[in-house]
């Protein structure tokens, strides 16, 4: 992530960003990623988890459900437990990572996984 620079108003809420520092103005450092920023330039914020019913929704949606169940239950069984009995899915997490690593997903599609499940 990169630091950027923020000038805030008297609500706290951001008003100017910069991406240095700037001679005599009191500014914030922050993480460009982060949700303030983010909302400033009115980017929608990251999706990091989604909840299981969201999760499996999704693989259904995408003809993918039988194909994950079938691959967990050849997993290790704390594998089968998590998927099995999580409430929340998090996208960056190592067993979802081997999940989609072992269903062909790309970085790209695991984000646009996670924005369409978060719909659901």
């Amino acid at each position: 992530m990169t630091t950027v620079y923020t000038r805030e108003n008297e609500n706290g809420d951001i008003v100017e960003v910069f991406g240095c520092q700037q001679p005599g103005m009191s500014l914030t450092a922050r993480d460009d990623a982060s949700v303030e920023v983010r909302k400033f330039f009115r980017l929608p914020a990251e999706i990091i988890s989604v909840s299981s019913r969201q999760f499996k929704l999704q693989l259904f949606a995408i003809g993918l459900l039988d194909r994950v169940d079938a691959w967990v239950a050849q997993q290790p069984r704390d594998v089968r437990i998590a998927y099995d009995y999580s409430g929340v899915f998090v996208k960056d997490s190592p067993m979802m990572m081997a999940g989609f690593a072992a269903m062909g997903f790309n970085p790209q599609q695991i984000d646009d996984f996670f924005a369409a499940a978060a719909q659901l």
